[in-house]
């Protein structure tokens, strides 16, 4: 598929928006159980994982529907730019950051499954 870099700009930036706005609604669902149920929060932290792996796994398969083809490579792509703009924001927001053994693994686990979710969206289409 033969695709403008201005269009592909347009599919990345979207699938990133798409990543966040499900990070966001489903981190404010999280947050009303925290308030009003039994939910502990000593769950939160598998709790943002989960998030996180289920929000960058629909930004892959959008955009690799989208482009259709290297799955793979837009998907980790999808799962680098997700980590990189939460450690920016991080940095902006939380000013004692540290960048230690937990956050690495993050950063793995983002583009394995952003790769994996590309994959995903190629075979989908």
């Amino acid at each position: 598929m033969d695709i403008k870099e201005s269009d592909y700009a347009l599919y990345l930036l979207k699938g990133i928006l798409i990543s966040y706005l499900v990070t966001f609604l489903i981190l404010t669902i999280i947050s009303l159980l925290l308030t009003y149920t039994n939910l502990k929060e000593s769950s939160i932290p598998i709790l943002t994982t989960v998030v996180m792996i289920v929000s960058i796994v629909l930004g892959s398969i959008y955009l690799t529907l989208k482009i259709g083809e290297k799955g793979w490579l837009n998907g980790g792509i999808i799962g680098l730019l997700y980590i990189v703009i939460l450690i920016i924001l991080n940095k902006i927001f939380i000013k004692p950051f540290m960048f230690n053994m937990y956050f690495i693994t993050k950063i793995i686990v983002s583009l394995v499954i952003g790769i994996i979710g590309g994959m995903i969206g190629i075979n989908l289409k």
